[in-house]
């Protein structure tokens, strides 16, 4: 069960104009679930993305490079679950631009307008005919409210959709933004999270936009940890239809700007928490906070160190305040002149580490008091100066384990 995720409500999510999306069951992995997903574009639209840094990177990954390097504008996005399309050489690629195709014959675009994502098992073919027989249905389907719909046909693992919106004012126009994403393992993102697509009818510059989804991603997806692995698939996508009514928008710090990321921001971190929410087997949701670092990338590290660690998580799964753990994982956060006097270790309102040894008035029953709670915050001061980092992250349980060893059955 997801920690404290409950599904969307659909007559939350705001319709984007300029975006139609519609979903089928092609069949391509199991029968009877919606597994294809179709994301219909204006011509108006811009779109930018960042993607994995997995050297492995799938084909579809690959594709997705290329159309966005050279494509004038991008028309549609195609989705499929079930198989990743990883791990397939020149198969795989020339598999993911026949889909390309079909899809961009059918709606009278250039194959070079579509941008093609999957998600799944790795290392086995796309089954190429289905995909390409259910993209009549899918277009077919296709409407500006169907985001709760895509959210669900994007699944593998995930037991919840994941999807926000979010409104703001801009220059005196209502702007709206709305997102979905999909992943509950194989989550360490180096860009994004396994597959996340945001819009919003704000009108961006299209050159403000690939530094835009970048930022976008370092303050979200960037932060969340659940079992330390970089999948092949990852990608993040944005985009911009530009039909509010306010002037472009051509840079973060003017107040037009401040406001866009204030719209933009809350829907990118509630779809990454989610994510670590429904993290495969978890039953705690972690937030690690380090403060006091001389910059923040030495932050991150430290945090990052404590959220994929396996003792750390396996830790907090038995509810065992071991938390000689934490203080190791920090001292194996790679600052190299980290003085380990320095640091103090908090549970929430427990300080447990002070001075880089333990509390003298800690208590192991209120370290275990905190332990047992589903939600659980980590705070680590490294008193080296006034930088600040957060990442979330899950427990490791029994249930990780089965979810894994049956992935495939």
């Amino acid at each position: 069960m997801p920690v404290h995720l409950p599904p969307p409500d659909p007559a939350t999510l705001h319709p984007i104009p300029g975006v139609r999306l519609g979903t089928t069951a092609a069949g391509i992995r199991k029968a009877d679930r919606k597994d294809l997903t179709v994301m219909l574009l204006d011509p108006c639209a811009s779109v930018a993305g960042v993607f994995t840094r997995n050297r492995c990177a799938a084909a579809p990954v690959q594709l997705c490079r290329q159309h966005l390097a050279h494509s004038a504008a991008v028309r549609a996005l195609l989705v499929n679950t079930g198989t990743a399309n990883a791990g397939t050489g020149e198969t795989g690629l020339a598999n993911a631009l026949r889909t390309c195709e079909a899809l961009a014959q059918r709606v009278g675009i250039a194959a070079e307008a579509v941008l093609p994502f999957s998600t799944g098992v790795i290392l086995e073919p796309l089954p190429v005919d289905r995909v390409v027989a259910g993209l009549d249905a899918a277009i077919a389907d296709a409407q500006p409210d169907h985001w709760f719909d895509a959210a669900q046909a994007i699944m593998t693992t995930d037991t919840v959709p994941k999807a926000f919106s979010s409104s703001a004012t801009i220059d005196g126009a209502a702007v709206h933004a709305t997102g979905i994403c999909k992943g509950a393992g194989m989550i360490h993102p180096n860009m994004a999270t396994m597959l996340g697509f945001l819009a919003t009818d704000a009108c961006i510059a299209p050159a403000l936009l690939p530094t835009l989804v970048r930022e976008l991603a370092d303050a979200s997806f960037h932060r969340i940890t659940v079992d330390g692995d970089t999948s092949t698939n990852d990608s993040f996508v944005l985009i911009a239809t530009h039909r509010a009514h306010h002037t472009p928008i051509d840079s973060l710090h003017s107040p037009a700007g401040q406001a866009l990321w204030g719209l933009l921001l809350p829907v990118a971190q509630r779809l990454a928490q989610a994510i670590v929410r429904d993290g495969e087997g978890a039953t705690k949701y972690i937030t690690v906070q380090v403060d006091g670092g001389r910059n923040a990338a030495e932050c991150k590290q430290v945090a990052q160190a404590i959220a994929r660690s396996p003792l750390v998580k396996t830790a907090f799964f038995a509810s065992d305040p071991n938390l000689g753990r934490i203080l190791c994982a920090v001292g194996n956060g790679g600052i190299e002149d980290l003085d380990a006097a320095t640091v103090d270790v908090y549970l929430d309102d427990v300080h447990v580490v002070q001075h880089g040894g333990r509390h003298p008035a800690y208590r192991e029953q209120d370290g275990q008091r905190v332990m047992k709670q589903s939600e659980i915050t980590v705070r680590v001061d490294l008193h080296r100066g006034g930088a600040s980092e957060t990442v979330w992250t899950t427990d490791l349980s029994h249930d990780y384990v089965s979810i894994n060893a049956d992935y495939r059955s």
